[in-house]
């Protein structure tokens, strides 16, 4: 579909329907731009200009006069009712200026708002291409990319050095960051308002490395980055980037963000308002399949508490168990007919009772979300046969990293692992022990899990360097427990209990802790 047709397409939606067509923004960012400015403005199509709510300068304290000539501009253009011209007192960089703006898009309630750069660098004919996926196809970001056909760049005079280090940079992040860009540096992007509310793009860099954030946020967040090519066009307009410096820092807010993931750092600038989806984990240092591993095959009654969108319970009625699953709600769409559910708050002193009829108990990555830790125990002990089991999985506080963080002063909570948000007691492993043991279990076994690296590389189990680390990083799990498992599964039973009359299910201590 060329431009025409994407201009009269979207002008066609409009004129359909003017009153729920979005609210759309062109956010123009200038700095020294005097030269440039006003032609840029005179370039937006005629087709879209009155699908634009507003159009907004914000000149970044130019050095010319380019807020002056802007001015004058608006009084006689055609933009006259719909531009805005702005001028920061001080100089705020490339990445400063954005926040500017963005903030004024949201508080001006658009819809969307595109970036277009004062220097005509990026050519505003094509605004129709930016905006015709967001208006058609409901994508919430959008990035004009000059790397689709990448000799094309060339011939619009992008300096050799320019583009190789586009490339370089551009495989280097999609490599670490399991992305598929053509280009991550290109300053032509559409943003959904929606999108810049939940990223905290206030904590982003205020130089040239504040696109590269934003990217990174936008995965954080999940949301889907769809590129449309654009061409490319270097006039006399002049470079305010250190290419070195630029490379660098981009390369560091990448490297970042894996190292986040990992909770090795955690870091302000990529924490997101995202939807926590906990997902099945595959790889066989982690929880899940332990977790499984430990539940025989076999026609057993489990009792799986804390289940969720039931991560587990699938695996098991494959394995033969008759699953019970417990959780404050479920979601009708993630209900089986195979598994029987039982909705109650979990976090309260008067545990209901569940009878002592089940062979397996589970609570994965649960305990550390309940205020009411020891009645909740005591309950999970009440429910198990006296040959029954109980396996619990629970993040490791004490692992090296938190060790780290501590020790320079940070300790930051985050939307999942270790320090999510919704966890209100965290355990080390004595104390985990300490907590089953005194409400009358006792500890036949101790597991550990390697770092969540599939969760984190979105490729265990296709990447074979990817695995490797997986396993290297176990074995340390399995050398010194404390110190490197990212969680523990502890599996635990009851010593000895009585069944008698009125008196069935009264705990009795462990053995080790008898007279």
């Amino acid at each position: 579909m060329n431009l025409q047709q994407m201009g009269s397409d979207l002008k066609a939606r409009w004129q359909a329907n003017p009153d729920s067509f979005p609210n759309i923004g062109i956010f123009v960012v200038a700095y020294n731009a005097a030269n440039r400015l006003t032609d840029t403005l005179e370039r937006i199509p005629d087709d879209i200009y009155e699908l634009i709510s507003e159009v907004f300068v914000y000149d970044d304290a130019s050095a010319d006069d380019t807020y002056a000539l802007a001015e004058k501009y608006v009084v006689d253009s055609r933009w006259a009712h719909k531009l805005r011209i702005y001028a920061n007192p001080v100089n705020l960089g490339y990445g400063g200026n954005q926040k500017v703006g963005f903030n004024y898009a949201i508080e001006k309630k658009l819809d969307c708002v595109v970036l277009l750069h004062g220097d005509g660098q990026y050519a505003p004919e094509y605004l129709p291409a930016i905006l015709h996926p967001f208006v058609f196809d409901d994508q919430q970001v959008v990035f004009g990319s000059r790397m689709f056909d990448k000799r094309s760049a060339l011939r619009g005079g992008m300096p050799m050095y320019k583009w190789v280090g586009n490339q370089i940079l551009t495989t280097i992040q999609n490599f670490v960051l399991g992305m598929k860009l053509t280009e991550f540096h290109s300053g032509y992007r559409l943003y959904s308002t929606d999108v810049l509310k939940r990223v905290n793009f206030e904590s982003n860099s205020n130089g040239f490395d504040f696109d590269s954030q934003i990217i990174i946020q936008c995965r954080a967040l999940g949301a889907e980055i769809h590129e449309v090519p654009i061409p490319t066009y270097y006039g006399d307009e002049l470079c305010h980037v250190d290419g070195v410096k630029y490379a660098f820092e981009v390369l560091q807010a990448t490297f970042l963000y894996r190292l986040h993931q990992l909770h090795i750092v955690r870091s302000p600038v990529y924490i997101v308002d995202a939807d926590r989806n906990y997902s099945r984990k595959r790889s066989a240092y982690g929880s899940h399949e332990q977790i499984l591993s430990l539940v025989p095959v076999g026609n057993y009654q489990v009792l799986d508490v804390g289940s969720g969108s039931g991560l587990l319970a699938a695996d098991l009625v494959e394995k033969g168990a008759v699953v019970t699953a417990v959780d404050i709600e479920f979601d009708a769409q993630t209900r089986r007919k195979d598994v029987s559910y039982i909705e109650i708050d979990l976090d309260t002193p008067n545990q209901p009772d569940f009878g002592r009829r089940y062979d397996y108990v589970i609570a994965a990555d649960l305990i550390e979300h309940l205020r009411h830790a020891d009645p909740f125990v005591r309950n999970l002990h009440r429910s198990l046969k006296s040959d029954g089991k109980l396996i619990l999985s629970t993040p490791n506080i004490a692992i090296w990293f938190y060790r780290l963080s501590l020790l320079i002063g940070r300790f930051n909570y985050g939307d999942k692992g270790t320090l999510d948000r919704t966890h209100v007691h965290l355990y080390t492993l004595d104390t985990i022990r300490f907590l089953l043991e005194k409400n009358g279990f006792f500890i036949e076994e101790v597991h550990t899990t390697s770092l969540p690296f599939e969760v984190v590389f979105e490729s265990v189990r296709q990447s074979l360097p990817i695995r490797m680390l997986d396993s290297t990083y176990y074995a340390l799990t399995r050398i010194w427990k404390r110190m490197f498992a990212y969680q523990f599964v502890l599996v635990a039973s009851i010593t000895r209990y009585e069944a008698a009359g009125k008196n069935e299910g009264i705990l009795v201590s462990p053995d080790k802790y008898s007279n």
